[in-house]
């Protein structure tokens, strides 16, 4: 095996501003990533990430074909196909990262914190769930027409570390690239966005969408679900395709509406991807400790005070909010043993109310211990896709939602982070997101989970609150 190459980390003795800073460090590139802990108060906001993606770098691009020998196609920075590899995203990422470059001084950190040492940033989009043994009947998903890969991964070569508690910054990449990086970030000059576009989304379909969650009620009476996580899309198309400076422009004012500890913005040569989610997909610690946090029960906040508590106490009382919350749990306890030592799946938070700038959220935390050599690909791919995104049971209950929504949902309700190459991996559920297409379509997804008592008309009331906390502005859609 080739022995990994090595990045040099040097600390800034400057202090910088991570939205100054991004189009700094990304100016003229094809590819680039920022992975934002905008919400800088919440305990999952320690750092932020910039990153671009070198011209001679392999980018992993992945569509499942239904073919019996998968391949993952590969893009050089400047969005170049450049061969293949033989085999599923989740093998070849699993490969790429045994090899991938690490920083020469990654032990200034501590051994505690899960961060991003070299490795792979990117996504799994809902659809690559295809390639995993999870037993659904999923046509729709199979077939259906993509404007984005089920994956993306780019190499962690290039980029800089923000932490949020000290307002400490270090650039990490090869030599050349970090100190000619240094010098552009100590002569910053304030960037003016470009001002976001009030962006005026359809309405879903009322009458649509409750006529889905009867379905769904239809099947949880029959038996073949206990929970089913309904979702439904919505879209603009700009007169033109957008360019990066533009994108950006919406993410900001995204960002200043909603900050969210995994907030995040891609620039895949053309097209976008702007998230402001507040779920925790998976954290996986360098010693295999493994965290998921998912969010079931959601409720707009108050500007009054006292209405603003009731509100949250009535998320945390609500029988059922908690039967949703539970659910999920149980489903999440089940896939984590699959991969952890037997004994040490724990919940240390059972439904506890997390609240953020638009909603109240009901959050639990299950914790394990992952087995010896499995890794943090393997605990991602064990739990994929996040419960809180499928209901459950997960197998019946995703073949019932690919019944229902005929759609591929694409990088929505995925999962969305780093792997680092020190055998972590922080990951989000990627929700409260748009996605802006390489032809100026600009979508945003939402939907809810659907139970034995669910009532249509307060879903869909439910689903419209999810929309809304995407959408840079407010009243939209």
């Amino acid at each position: 095996m080739n022995k990994p190459v090595e990045l040099e980390i040097l600390a800034l003795s400057y202090p910088i501003e991570p939205a100054q800073a991004y189009p700094v460090i990304t100016a003229d590139s094809r590819y680039s990533y920022w992975l934002d802990s905008a919400l800088a108060s919440s305990s999952m906001s320690h750092y932020s990430y910039i990153g671009v993606v070198p011209e001679d770098s392999q980018i992993l691009h992945y569509v499942h074909a239904g073919t019996p020998t998968p391949q993952v196609h590969l893009y050089d920075g400047n969005g170049t196909p450049n061969g293949t590899i033989d085999g599923d995203i989740w093998e070849v990422l699993h490969q790429k990262l045994e090899t991938a470059p690490t920083p020469i001084s990654g032990t200034m950190f501590s051994p505690e914190e899960t961060l991003l040492l070299g490795g792979y940033v990117g996504y799994f989009g809902y659809e690559a769930h295809l390639d995993l043994d999870i037993g659904a009947n999923t046509p729709y998903a199979k077939n259906a027409p993509r404007t984005t890969p089920d994956a993306l991964w780019f190499p962690a070569t290039n980029y800089l570390i923000y932490e949020h508690r000290t307002a400490k910054s270090w650039l990490v990449g090869d030599s050349t690239w970090v100190h000619h990086m240094e010098r552009q970030l100590r002569n910053l000059t304030i960037y003016q966005p470009i001002p976001a576009p009030q962006l005026n989304f359809p309405t879903p379909s009322k009458q649509d969408y409750c006529q889905h969650v009867e379905t769904c009620l239809e099947q949880i009476h029959d038996g073949n679900s206990y929970e089913v996580c309904l979702t439904t899309a919505t879209h603009i198309h700009t007169e033109k395709p957008l360019s990066a400076e533009e994108a950006l422009g919406i993410y900001l004012a995204q960002r200043e509406k909603n900050p969210a500890p995994y907030a995040a913005f891609f620039n895949c040569a053309g097209w976008y991807v702007l998230s402001s989610s507040p779920e925790r997909y998976l954290q996986v610690k360098n010693t295999g400790i493994v965290e998921t946090k998912p969010i079931k029960g959601t409720i707009p906040r108050s500007h009054d005070p006292v209405e603003d508590q009731q509100r949250a106490q009535w998320l945390r009382d609500d029988p059922k909010t908690r039967a949703e919350n539970l659910m999920i749990v149980d489903l999440l306890r089940n896939d984590l043993s699959t991969v952890s030592q037997p004994g040490t799946v724990n919940v240390p938070v059972l439904m506890g109310v997390e609240s953020y700038s638009t909603v109240h959220q009901l959050v639990s935390t299950i914790r394990s211990q992952l087995r010896e050599g499995i890794t943090a690909v393997d605990a991602a791919a064990a739990c994929f896709p996040g419960g809180s995104m499928t209901g459950a049971p997960k197998a019946s209950t995703m073949s019932i939602i690919d019944s229902l929504e005929k759609r591929a949902r694409g990088v929505y309700s995925g999962a969305l982070g780093f792997f680092s190459a020190d055998g972590s991996a922080e990951l989000s559920i990627v929700i409260r997101t748009l996605i802006i297409d390489a032809d100026g379509t600009i979508s945003v997804s939402a939907g809810g989970a659907i139970v034995y008592d669910s009532h249509p008309e307060a879903e869909y009331h439910e689903m419209l609150t999810k929309l809304r906390a995407a959408v840079p502005h407010k009243g939209q859609p």
